[in-house]
C-alpha cells in the first residue's frame, strides 16, 4: 500500500551545494541517500517529493558542511499480510513466478500459481494448468495476496511471498471463470421451498415405514429423524 509520509530529519549540506537555494540542495541530497531505502517503519522510499519545513543550520568544527533540520514530504510503500496487489509477471522459472508489484519484486511459488495440476513449459516461458488449461506467462497482469513479507536493507534485499490459489486471484479470465463458476453452483443449490417439499416426501416415506413396522412388532421404540442432506440440520420428530 502507497502512502504519502512526513518525516522531521537532520540533513547535511556539503560545502559544494550551499551557493544554491536551500530547498533544491536538501531535496537532490534527500533523493540521492533515501530513494530506494526501505525503513522499518515506513517500507520502503519510492520517491522524495518535497521539502517543507526548515530549521537553523548548525556547522560542526573541522567539517565544512553545513546541518539542518528538515521535514521531507515522501511517497513511500509498504506491503501489508493478506493484501491484495496487483502485479505484473516478469520472470516464469520452474520454481515459480516472479511479479513486480510497485516498487518491489514478490515471488509466487510454483505451489501457489493456481488451484490446478501444472506444468512447467520453458519455451513460454510460463505455467500451464492441466485440468483448467489456464496459463500465465511473463507480462500477464495479475492479482495476488501478499503471504510473507521480509523487508531489509533495500528492494533487493527484500522478499515478498505471494499466492494465486483462492479464487478470484490470478489473470483477469481467470476471476470471471471463477465468477461464472460460483454463479452455476448457486444455481443448483436447493431453495427453501424445493427443502421443505423433500422434508415432508421424506417424513410421509418415514412415517409409511414406521407404521409397517408397528403392525409387524409390539414393542418397538423408534425414533425419526429429519435430516438435510445439503445443510446437515438434525430435528427430531
Amino acid at each position: 500500500m502507497y502512502y504519502k509520509t512526513k518525516i522531521m530529519d537532520k540533513v547535511r549540506v556539503p560545502p559544494k551545494k550551499l551557493g544554491a537555494k536551500l530547498k533544491d540542495s536538501l531535496l537532490t541530497i534527500c533523493q540521492e541517500d533515501y530513494e530506494g531505502r526501505i525503513k522499518e517503519q515506513y517500507g520502503v522510499i519510492v520517491a522524495v517529493t518535497g521539502i517543507g519545513n526548515i530549521g537553523e543550520g548548525h556547522v560542526i568544527p573541522g567539517d565544512g558542511a553545513a546541518y539542518y533540520e528538515a521535514e521531507l514530504e515522501m511517497l513511500t510503500y509498504k506491503p501489508q499480510i493478506h493484501e491484495v496487489v496487483r502485479g505484473t509477471v516478469t520472470e516464469a522459472t520452474e520454481f515459480g513466478a516472479f511479479l513486480r508489484i510497485g516498487p518491489v519484486e514478490g515471488l509466487v511459488h510454483v505451489s501457489q500459481i493456481m488451484d490446478d495440476y501444472i506444468n512447467y513449459d520453458a519455451k513460454l516461458p510460463g505455467f500451464i494448468g492441466k485440468k483448467t488449461e489456464r496459463k500465465i506467462t511473463t507480462e500477464d497482469n495479475v492479482l495476488a495476496k501478499i503471504v510473507n513479507i521480509s523487508m531489509k536493507g533495500d528492494t533487493s534485499n527484500s522478499k515478498i511471498g505471494l499466492t494465486m490459489r483462492q479464487p478470484f486471484l490470478g489473470k483477469p479470465e481467470w476471476a470471471k471463470a471463477d465468477d461464472k463458476k460460483a454463479k452455476a453452483e448457486a444455481k443448483k443449490a436447493p431453495t427453501k421451498k424445493e427443502e421443505k417439499k423433500w422434508y415432508k416426501w421424506i417424513e410421509k416415506k418415514l412415517v409409511e415405514h414406521v407404521d409397517l413396522l408397528l403392525k409387524k412388532e409390539t414393542n418397538v421404540q423408534i425414533v425419526l429423524v429429519k435430516h438435510s442432506l445439503h445443510f446437515g440440520e438434525d430435528m427430531l420428530l
